[in-house]
């Protein structure tokens, strides 16, 4: 015998707050707070009791600086938490910041000086002009590299730019730069060694065109890493080779220039992004471009002569081309963000 089962009530969903069977039902509309969400969806969220967060990796780039923008007290929070995390504890703090590169220049002194002579006179200030912009580089990289996985809990559970984690990585690395820098002009004063002034105005631009460099290069490369793990550990490699392109531990005009030249093969050399920063901070800190050998006796032209405008020029090359890669950094982050959570 068959059960004959009540027709539902008309007023079943008033009773229970769900719609009555074969009721038309409107579609809910849902704001979001979220600068990256949707224009369509976003709404009074005050004013609803649900609300769904739409992570879109289709981001307008001019929303993304935008969204960077208005966070960039989150950045320097972020900054400061890793330099504070960094010395914790410490009972000297941020004054190792100046005494980690203060041991490093006593001891490059004393081994170029009574070992490894190779005849450049004071070559500690010309070693130490290179690494300074390379130190800012490769800091900033090998730690905005690995920055997004290595966040992945905060990645997961707060809503944010997570480009502004790797932008914190190139933060951290400039204030080490600065440290790194009020030891480089102590050690000018200490040894009477005056640099070129009149090609002073190009540190600023160096020093703006490595940062958005290394800037757009973690930004990449933190995204990448998140799909391939092997990002980081490759980077590594990398800097270590890319060091060696760079004429911070040997002069380029003395060792590399007369062969590039004679084939013609300059451009090729000078299109490694670090090599005019690097020669544009040895031509203002050390600031002679012919010095006597101080074994041979015999003059030795050590940096390019270049003009201001030539310097200036490479360094605008290389900033133009940073702001462009920059660009295309932020759009990649973009299209990977989307499956963050899941990856980590």
């Amino acid at each position: 015998m068959a059960l004959e089962v009540p027709a539902p009530r008309a007023d079943a969903g008033e009773a229970t707050g769900a719609p009555a069977p074969g009721a038309e039902v409107a579609d809910e509309q849902v704001g979001d707070a979220s600068a990256y969400a949707e224009p369509a969806l976003r709404g009074d969220v005050a004013t609803r009791t649900k609300i769904t967060r739409e992570v879109s990796a289709n981001v307008s780039l001019g929303r993304r600086l935008g969204e960077i923008w208005r966070s960039r007290e989150l950045l320097i929070y972020l900054v400061r938490t890793e330099i504070k995390v960094k010395y914790k504890n410490s009972f000297l703090g941020l004054i190792w910041s100046m005494i980690a590169p203060a041991m490093t220049l006593a001891i490059f002194y004393m081994v170029f000086t009574f070992i490894a002579k190779n005849g450049i006179p004071h070559f500690v200030i010309f070693l130490f002009a290179g690494l300074l912009i390379w130190n800012l580089f490769q800091v900033g990289l090998a730690t905005g590299t690995g920055v997004v996985v290595n966040n992945s809990g905060l990645v997961k559970k707060v809503s944010f730019p997570r480009e502004i984690l790797a932008l914190a990585a190139i933060g951290s690395a400039s204030v080490y730069f600065f440290f790194q820098a009020i030891v480089m002009v102590i050690f000018l004063v200490a040894f009477q060694f005056s640099p070129a002034w009149s090609f002073l105005p190009l540190l600023p631009l160096a020093l703006v065109a490595a940062v958005i460099f290394a800037a757009a290069m973690a930004v990449l490369l933190s995204a990448i890493n998140v799909y391939l793990r092997d990002t980081q550990h490759l980077v590594e490699v990398v800097l270590t080779a890319w060091f060696w392109l760079c004429p911070i531990v040997y002069s380029f005009q003395a060792t590399l220039a007369p062969k590039l030249a004679t084939h013609h093969l300059t451009w090729l050399y000078l299109l490694n992004p670090m090599t005019p920063l690097v020669l544009t901070f040895q031509r203002v800190i050390y600031g002679h471009t012919y010095v006597t050998n101080t074994v041979s006796h015999a003059p030795m032209h050590i940096l390019p002569s270049w003009s201001f405008w030539t310097y200036a020029g490479l360094d605008l090359g290389v900033l133009v081309g940073s702001l462009a890669l920059f660009f295309v950094a932020l759009v990649v982050f973009g299209r990977l963000e989307g499956n963050f959570a899941e990856e980590l």
